[in-house]
């Protein structure tokens, strides 16, 4: 098994740091009343609402019953952002299903629930490499380190495409962060494919990912093909040198930006 696979169980209910410098993740299925308390402690944290409804209380304040989505695939992300040093207790009133992304911060932001109607929606790409983005942290928000957004992918289309890295701190043309894809397939037997390497090949990997595993990206390009009948999900956390999305492309590949003349009819997947 690759080591930039990681399955489910090292990050259920539990926070991974997967030996990165700044990024940790963490999984949890709240049953109806079940409640979960943490601190932030040292870090940032977005608890993106995957399925289900849930209030949280925490020493920053109250948000009560939010989240929609029955599944990744039924709606718009519902996202909780809370600040260092902050302690909380999530409760729920039916099951729920949660990601929580951590990243180490030295700087306080207000905590702030995101709401569909500010989740920033962009169709990528042409042809299939078309993809749909919600941009539920991006760099224009105020956080210190932490960026998340999470892309659906078709069924047979080409995603984070043409290959991307952002592993070079070389502003404004890129900078280097960490970066981990948490996957979810709308039909769980189906598969993704990613490949993450460099171009010196001393990193060149081939990854067969199923529902719900995580891929992590020390480094490299990192593209990602959905496997042909099978709608792709995965949910980005990135930290690093600086806020910014900012990636250089694979020069062998960038030529096909200018080959897409269309987008992928299929989408928008999800609606507003």
């Amino acid at each position: 098994m690759s080591r930039l696979l990681i399955e489910p169980e090292v990050f259920r209910n539990r926070i991974a740091d997967f030996g990165f410098e700044f990024l940790s993740f963490e999984t949890r299925k709240l049953k109806k009343g079940e409640i979960l308390h943490g601190a932030t402690a040292a870090r940032e944290l977005a608890i993106v609402v995957l399925g289900g409804v849930c209030s949280v209380e925490s020493s920053r304040g109250t948000w009560k019953n939010f989240g929609k989505r029955a599944t990744v695939f039924d709606g718009m992300p519902y996202t909780l952002y809370l600040p260092i040093h902050t302690e909380f207790t999530v409760s729920t009133e039916s099951s729920c299903d949660l990601a929580l992304c951590y990243a180490k911060a030295e700087v306080e932001f207000p905590a702030q629930l995101v709401t569909p109607d500010k989740v920033g929606i962009e169709i990528r790409g042409g042809g299939n490499a078309t993809r749909q983005i919600h941009d539920m942290i991006p760099p224009s928000f105020a956080a210190h380190r932490l960026i998340v957004v999470e892309v659906f992918t078709p069924s047979g289309n080409w995603s984070s495409f043409p290959p991307h890295k952002h592993d070079v701190h070389n502003p404004p043309g890129e900078v280097d962060l960490e970066e981990i894809y948490y996957y979810r397939i709308e039909k769980p037997e189906g598969f993704a494919i990613q490949r993450v390497y460099t171009r010196d090949k001393h990193l060149d990997e081939t990854i067969t990912v199923r529902d719900g595993e995580l891929v992590l990206i020390p480094e490299g390009y990192h593209p990602v093909a959905a496997a042909h009948g099978y709608n792709v999900y995965y949910l980005n956390a990135l930290a690093g040198s600086a806020r910014s999305l900012a990636a250089s492309d694979d020069p062998d590949y960038a030529w096909v930006r200018g080959a897409w003349n269309e987008k992928d009819p299929r989408l928008p997947m999800i609606e507003r």
